[in-house]
């Protein structure tokens, strides 16, 4: 059985993992209390409309919970929900710029932690992404074999 333990965080990392903690964190408590203290004109504010916000957010927390590499480096495609929300509530309800902006900011240092994080601990563990020139190698080699 291996018990390796895996090797110890730089601080760089340690520094990319709290920013995105801190944005996915900030967006979790953000979303409700903007939903709450800003009700929607039309009609009265039920309660599923202060946790729908939230939903895509619950989906990476099991991994960044267990501190997966991988889990942070998906993260970054539900964060892509919130600068869109963001950046469309801009355009459209500028009386609500304080809660925009917080929202864009949070968006952005979970979108950036969780890149550099990915990036910095990926590359501590010795994981990578194989490029493409080596999977074209890789696949011709096969097919000349087959030939």
């Amino acid at each position: 059985m291996n018990t390796a333990q895996p090797p110890a965080k730089k601080p760089i990392t340690v520094k990319f993992q709290r920013i995105a903690l801190i944005g996915y964190i900030g967006l979790l408590i953000l979303m409700p209390l903007w939903m709450y203290f800003v009700p929607p004109q039309e009609g009265p504010l039920d309660v599923t409309s202060l946790f729908v916000p939230i939903i895509p957010l619950l989906l990476p927390l099991r991994g960044i919970i267990k501190d997966s590499t991988y889990t942070y480096a998906w993260a970054n495609f539900v964060v892509m929900l919130y600068f869109i929300h963001g950046l469309t509530m801009l355009w459209v309800a500028p009386d609500e710029l304080i809660w925009v902006l917080l929202e864009l900011l949070f968006a952005s240092f979970m979108f950036i932690g969780c890149t550099y994080y990915a990036r910095h601990r990926g590359q501590e563990l010795g994981l990578k992404i194989r490029k493409l020139k080596e999977d074209l190698a890789d696949e011709k080699a096969a097919n000349e074999l087959n030939k």
